[in-house]
């Protein structure tokens, strides 16, 4: 649990450094593969000033077993997706500004590389609910039965992986493919995407 801790915490640093997340936004956390309880960022922390202090640990029932005083207003979000998908051991909840704002413009996120199409491959998506609400949580959980990637409309998108660095490397081609979204956009394009005779060739990864 302390391996994985440092991990969050260096996702969080480089979350706002890539401008993904700024000043107490976003939490992230994560859990050993077929366990009950999951670490989750503290309410109020910084995404890039993470401590080992900064975090809370639970249980599936949302229960807090020992950490800070108290988790993020969005430990649900992580508590719900957790418990539908079994194969899934870190949750990264940000706030993508290029994501978000192609999302509120009502157009979707197009997937343009193979990276994209590797690692995104689908986009789920919820309608605005309040943030830290059981509407927002079981919503977003709803969508994470399907998708990797859930966009959470006006606020930001939760990524899920196998292990913390997927769920990293999700948050991070979303974005990537928000961008050029929107780029093609500006552009007056609305159709270019990966090519649909290539998605035989792209493999599923964790």
């Amino acid at each position: 649990m302390d391996e994985l801790i440092a991990k969050l915490a260096e996702v969080g640093r480089r979350a706002v450094e890539l401008g993904l997340v700024v000043a107490s936004g976003g939490n992230l956390s994560a859990r050993l593969p077929g366990a009950r309880e999951f670490v989750v960022t503290a309410a109020g922390t910084w995404l890039d000033r993470l401590r080992p202090e900064d975090f809370v640990r639970m249980t599936l029932d949302g229960e807090t077993v020992s950490g800070a005083a108290r988790p993020s207003s969005e430990w649900k979000l992580h508590q719900r997706t957790y418990r539908v998908r079994e194969d899934v051991n870190a949750i990264v909840h940000v706030h993508p500004q290029h994501a978000v704002l192609v999302d509120a413009l009502g157009h979707p996120i197009r997937l343009f590389t193979l990276d994209h199409a590797t690692y995104v491959r689908s986009v789920g998506r919820t309608a605005f609910h309040p943030n830290g609400s059981d509407e927002l949580a079981d919503a977003a959980a709803e969508q994470a039965r399907e998708h990797n990637c859930v966009l959470l409309a006006h606020h930001g998108c939760s990524t899920l992986g196998a292990d913390v660095d997927m769920a990293f490397r999700r948050a991070l081609n979303l974005e990537e493919a928000a961008v050029a979204t929107y780029r093609a956009l500006t552009l007056g394009d609305t159709t270019t995407a990966f090519p649909a005779e290539a998605w035989g060739s792209v493999h599923e990864v964790g």
